[in-house]
């Protein structure tokens, strides 16, 4: 694994390498991600389908579009794109993570290309892809520009970078934090830090200075009475996403 210039804060690489195991457990230490997926899922679909003009009824719909899931963890997305007929390389900077994605996905079948490896590493090698998905990662790194910077290296002229994070405010530390973590023990304490939250205002400054064109960004929106996720147009308070593009070349 490349190391030099990397945005990779080991401390936490260090809280996901202690949770790799539990990656695919539903009831597990990252039953909030297995109960956002769908919602992500939904978002990414979309957008990857109207960017390229792709018709989601059809089989293999992402068919000839070479994905990247850069902070992959266990594959939960990476999974899903395969079945989609993209073909998809799975990335993390938490080793033992990848042996527990690439058996799962030998389990289901599937064909993905997993790598301990960081964004700036492939960069550097000159990989490029027509999508990239930066999800749930952007506030682990110790540079957020740096890596954007990777994230935008990677994408081809023309091609979609999908990210999502959390908002930074007194409803996101009650939310992600004290509900997550201190009461309902979804996640370990610490696994964030409510400092290294961003705001969309921020992430889509940030998305800007690295050289790519930011052009939608929805809430994922927790209901707990429903204990549903939705996505949002407007409620952006806590989890979001963002979609943006590098812009072709002229």
């Amino acid at each position: 694994m490349q190391t030099a210039q990397t945005t990779i804060d080991p401390a936490e690489v260090a809280k996901f390498e202690a949770m790799a195991a539990e990656w695919w457990d539903p009831h597990g230490k990252f039953k909030p991600l297995h109960m956002m997926n769908p919602v992500r899922l939904d978002y990414v679909t979309q957008q990857i389908a109207a960017e390229f003009d792709r018709d989601l009824r059809t089989s293999k719909p992402f068919e000839g579009l070479r994905l990247l899931d850069i902070g992959c963890g266990g594959g939960l997305l990476c999974e899903p794109m395969a079945r989609l007929g993209a073909e998809v390389v799975g990335a993390d900077a938490a080793e033992r993570n990848i042996p527990v994605a690439q058996v799962h996905a030998e389990q289901s079948g599937l064909a993905i290309d997993y790598r301990h490896t960081t964004a700036e590493a492939m960069a550097e090698a000159g990989e490029q892809f027509d999508v990239v998905l930066n999800m749930e990662v952007v506030e682990h790194v110790a540079d957020p520009l740096a890596y954007l910077t990777a994230c935008h290296d990677l994408l081809k002229p023309g091609g979609l970078h999908l990210c999502s994070t959390i908002n930074r405010n007194p409803k996101s530390f009650a939310m992600a934090i004290v509900g997550a973590e201190w009461v309902m023990r979804w996640l370990p304490k610490g696994t964030h830090d409510w400092d290294k939250f961003i705001t969309p205002d921020e992430l889509y400054d940030l998305i800007r200075r690295a050289g790519l064109e930011p052009v939608d960004r929805k809430g994922y929106v927790f209901n707990p009475i429903s204990w549903q996720w939705r996505i949002s147009d407007r409620d952006l308070s806590v989890n979001y996403v963002t979609a943006a593009l590098r812009p072709a070349v002229a």
